[in-house]
């Protein structure tokens, strides 16, 4: 039963037993981030909770920083066998898999907008009886704002893997193909990267033209700091968002560019930004070398960029688009998890971001953040109940 007086965070064990949750490790290829670090673990530690942590060595801490301040180290990928009363927290979605999921997951699953194995994945809650609550939809009660996101990092990551992929397509008389992407120490080391390479190109940096669509919100702000850093100049950067959109594509603005980075968040069904037979009727005319979709609703039916299907990786960021032979080459970025690119700086702002909701999880049978996340839940587990029960898969 709900106490009538939530206890703060921080109460002595005396009164409150201490909070577990249990830091997993990720099984996405190439995935360094880090739900929690060893900074967010201190503070819960410090806050009444017991911290589990799975030993990974893709994680971009050390098992050794958790350590250091007083977590439990456990084996790799054993939260399967966790207690059920200890909520597991990590970032990206689970393996797949039929198993059940008896636990409390904190997680980003990808099942709420009818992606691809939505249902699938809700079944096994169902199956287990467990609760996810989805980090996408985890929001501020009182602004609806999503209380962390890595939107700023996806958008930086995403315009410099397009920029460094646009400067790469220059090379070899417009045969050149970006490859292995790999993790930055730091945003110094990125931007200093992405200027070099946008410098070898003909004309230089100051030729680059980008646009940016989604630019007011934290995705599309992180894009548009990314290409200032970089030199590009202010007039080359345009800035699109719900106002310039409102008209309705395909926009004829997207092909005279060099880079177009799609940062909206798709939440409804909205016309097409871009699509092949498009790009293919503007023939030679067209500009347009990169399409870096952030948003990446690779599997969503409603994906306003439905020129590839498939989600790209770090090894090979990029999926040629389908011309139809006509003009010069154009490729997409697709990568699910581009914040990886900066996985210490970009851990260290979500994990700080989530802090002050982890530090209500003891309360989370009335803390309006968890309670409206659960409630959410268990309105698209009903769906999924029903969509198999349509359709024979349960």
């Amino acid at each position: 039963m709900a106490s009538t007086a939530p206890v703060a965070a921080g109460t002595s064990s005396e009164t409150r037993p201490r909070q577990p949750i249990w830091l997993r490790c990720e099984k996405k290829p190439f995935e360094h981030r880090s739900a929690l670090t060893p900074t967010t673990a201190k503070t819960l530690l410090d806050n009444n909770f017991e911290v589990f942590v799975e030993r990974d060595p893709q994680r971009i801490f050390e098992d050794e920083e958790f350590e250091a301040v007083g977590c439990k180290l456990v084996p790799n990928n054993t939260w399967p066998s966790a207690p059920l009363e200890v909520p597991i927290i990590g970032l990206k979605e689970l393996p797949e898999s039929t198993d059940p999921l008896p636990h409390t997951h904190i997680q980003f699953a990808h099942c709420y907008k009818h992606q691809g194995g939505w249902n699938d994945v809700l079944r096994r809650f169902a199956h287990g009886k467990g609760t996810l609550y989805d980090l996408e939809f985890l929001e501020d009660p009182a602004t609806r704002r999503r209380v962390a996101a890595f939107g700023f990092h996806a958008g930086f990551a995403g315009a410099a893997a397009g920029a460094l992929a646009y400067a790469e397509q220059e090379k070899e008389g417009g045969k050149g193909v970006l490859k292995g992407l790999k993790p930055y120490p730091n945003e110094e080391a990125m931007v200093s990267h992405v200027r070099t390479a946008l410098e070898s190109v003909k004309g230089g940096v100051d030729k680059v033209k980008v646009l940016v669509i989604g630019a007011l919100g934290r995705c599309g702000s992180g894009a548009v700091d990314l290409f200032r850093k970089a030199g590009l100049a202010e007039d080359n950067i345009v800035k699109w968002d719900m106002a310039e959109t409102a008209k309705g594509g395909p926009f004829e603005e997207i092909l005279d560019v060099d880079i177009f980075v799609n940062c909206i968040y798709l939440s409804k069904p909205i016309p097409k930004f871009i699509t092949s037979d498009f790009i293919a009727q503007a023939g030679d005319k067209r500009r347009l070398s990169v399409v870096v979709d952030v948003s990446c609703d690779t599997t969503n039916p409603h994906n306003p960029i439905p020129i590839y299907n498939i989600n790209t990786s770090f090894p090979e960021p990029t999926v040629e688009v389908d011309t139809k032979g006509v003009g010069k080459r154009c490729t997409v970025i697709s990568i699910d998890h581009l914040p990886t690119l900066l996985p210490r700086e970009s851990s260290e702002q979500f994990s700080k971001d989530l802090l002050p909701s982890l530090l209500q999880l003891p309360e989370r049978s009335t803390a309006p953040v968890w309670t409206n996340a659960e409630a959410l839940f268990r309105e698209k587990l009903a769906e999924a109940t029903a969509y198999d029960a349509e359709h024979g898969t349960a």
